[in-house]
């Protein structure tokens, strides 16, 4: 993306400064003048120190940067600006370069080499000086606008598939974003085994040099937490190729070359995930709406925005407080215990080589300090995520979404059959295009993850509409939660792309529970997504239990009629119900003759 002034003085490059060093200056200019409060102030010291994880001291105010630190990722501090909403009416007051210093800029989304989505309205915005002019000029098309509260959005008409092209975006300066292309968008968000990338799969060697896919193109969201809905989200779109294929998604990426080599036009993939995180952090307080299940979230969600002003002003004394007490710790316990791990390991390497049992790992003597919670909230939080990472990508034009998530909710099964829907509906509610695909993945088996959770995701599929279950049974690992086999899950998350949303004639999913019909001290259970037919794999079907009156499960022999499985037991003379694959790692085999595995089920849903 190139950047020129539109005459006058309006160029930062004669201030030998970048929009958002200027932006940030300004702002302390503001602040001395008492236009922000003492908590904004104090928040946007507190953003800009966030964004320099390798610079000032945590809780150091950020005058004290030195001009290396102020040079660092400082592109990514547009963001803050928003967090200043603080002083505002509705915290989503956008004080962004542009309305500060008279500089026409595209929001981030919007640089080099992005993909938009073709065939629907092409939402494009920014910031500006409030009041300037701005017109966009994208393939024949002109629009202009007006910059109201430092903000600025057209629509373009829908386009076809297409690209290279160049957006000219012009107020009192000009922005060109060059290699644009026009296709399929779609956001792969969730939280590690989307974020999982791909140079840690199984098969990276073989895949990563057949990668050369300039069409396709990833834009990954920083990691971020904000207890308000942010509007930037800084970063870049990547072409594909062996060599930067690597810390894409690997999911996503899977998932893209399917569908690119299907329709043979761009795709591009807006990632936004953070591992280990639940779902209720995905979901903006909206959201949660008035289920009485999902009250608790907005009770604590409420509460936080009550007190965020006291919080914020009371965070810098918090940090000067913890870095003291880390000081002391890391002079004195942490010193002495650096000591005693180097002994243990030794000890370690000694046992193994000896063939003993490993010594306990010691604990040191008091534990290290804990840094205080920050003012935004952390990324476990309820809304934070949305707030973060989510609301900066709307209203982007998407085709759909893809989801891997559900691990950091496996304690509250029961209720993630609420929180995923309504998480579903939000994210629908607030991209306002109607009910877009949102497929999903299925929690493959392992030691930690209860049967509960893959029955909430199972369940999802009749509570939300223009949904499917990429079912993970065959490729998980009992002893490790991130799976590395992730070509087939991106692949069958693409199989629903493109039955459900591409129209093509294919069966997109294993076969799935239907209903159970008890007769003759047996179960006959019926299916939807039998496909070419029933199957078992490798041997006759495991993984069946049935249970009789007592409601103690068993285990059953199962055998394949027809579309139907038929399961019973010996002394079972009345069956009341059947489960299919009901533990932390399911041992099952039944497929449909596409190859697709079956999702776990039990009959008797409480």
């Amino acid at each position: 993306m190139k950047q020129k002034p539109n005459g006058g003085v309006n160029s930062l490059e004669d201030l030998a400064l970048t929009p958002e060093i200027a932006m940030i200056l300004s702002l302390r200019v503001l602040a001395a003048a008492g236009l922000l409060s003492l908590a904004s102030s104090a928040l946007a010291k507190h953003a800009v120190r966030d964004e320099f994880p390798n610079g000032a001291q945590r809780g150091e105010r950020f005058e004290h940067f030195t001009k290396e630190q102020w040079g660092h990722e400082q592109v990514r501090l547009a963001q803050n600006a928003d967090q200043l909403a603080a002083a505002g009416g509705d915290r989503k007051v956008t004080l962004a370069s542009g309305s500060l210093l008279a500089a026409v800029k595209p929001n981030p989304l919007f640089t080099d080499g992005a993909v938009l989505q073709r065939g629907q309205p092409i939402p494009v915005w920014g910031t500006a000086k409030n009041g300037e002019k701005v017109s966009v000029e994208f393939a024949g098309q002109k629009v202009d606008t007006t910059a109201v509260d430092g903000k600025w959005s057209v629509n373009l008409k829908p386009l076809k598939e297409g690209g290279p092209l160049t957006m000219t975006i012009t107020g009192d300066n000009v922005v060109t974003v060059n290699n644009l292309l026009v296709g399929e968008v779609w956001v792969c968000s969730g939280q590690s085994n989307m974020a999982f990338t791909f140079r840690s799969t199984h098969n990276a060697k073989e895949e990563g040099p057949k990668a050369i896919f300039p069409k396709i193109r990833m834009f990954t969201v920083p990691r971020r937490t904000s207890a308000y809905p942010l509007t930037e989200a800084n970063g870049s779109w990547i072409e594909c190729s062996p060599q930067t294929v690597g810390d894409f998604s690997a999911v996503g990426y899977f998932f893209a070359r399917d569908i690119y080599q299907k329709l043979g036009v761009p795709v591009g993939m807006i990632h936004t995930s953070w591992g280990g995180t639940p779902a209720q952090a995905w979901t903006s307080l909206e959201g949660f709406g008035t289920d009485p299940e999902l009250k608790g979230y907005v009770d604590v969600t409420q509460q936080k925005l009550a007190n965020y002003d006291a919080l914020v002003a009371a965070y810098p004394a918090k940090m000067e407080k913890f870095n003291a007490q880390t000081k002391e710790w890391n002079g004195t316990v942490g010193k002495a215990y650096k000591e005693t791990l180097k002994s243990w390991n030794d000890a370690v390497a000694q046992a193994k080589q000896a063939g003993q049992s490993l010594p306990p790992k010691p604990a040191p003597t008091s534990p290290q300090p804990k840094a205080p919670a920050r003012p935004e909230g952390g990324q476990n939080d309820p809304t934070t995520l949305f707030n973060g990472m989510v609301a900066p990508i709307i209203p982007y034009g998407i085709k759909g979404t893809i989801w891997y998530q559900g691990e950091s909710n496996a304690g509250q099964s029961k209720q993630y059959r609420t929180l995923f829907p309504a998480l579903i509906a939000d994210w629908r509610a607030r991209w306002k295009q109607g009910d877009f695909p949102f497929f999903f993945v299925q929690i493959a088996p392992y030691n930690g993850q209860p049967p509960e959770i893959r029955e909430a995701q199972l369940l999802t599929l009749a509570k939300s509409k223009n949904t499917a279950m990429a079912v993970t049974t065959d490729v998980g690992n009992a002893s490790d939660i991130h799976p590395t086999q992730k070509e087939p899950v991106g692949q069958r998350l693409a199989l629903a792309a493109r039955a459900l949303t591409y129209g093509e004639k294919i069966e997109y999913s294993g076969p799935l529970y239907d209903s159970m019909l008890a007769k003759d001290g047996k179960i006959a259970i019926s299916f939807t997504h039998t496909g070419g037919g029933l199957l078992a794999k490798d041997g006759e079907l495991k993984g069946f239990t049935i249970a009789g009156e007592d409601k103690k499960f068993v285990p059953a022999k199962a055998e394949i009629k027809g579309n139907q499985i038929i399961v019973s037991a010996e002394g079972i003379t009345k069956p009341t119900a059947a489960r299919y694959g009901w533990a932390n790692v399911p041992d099952v085999n039944l497929f449909n003759k596409e190859g697709l595995p079956a999702s776990p089920f039990r009959t008797d849903v409480d």
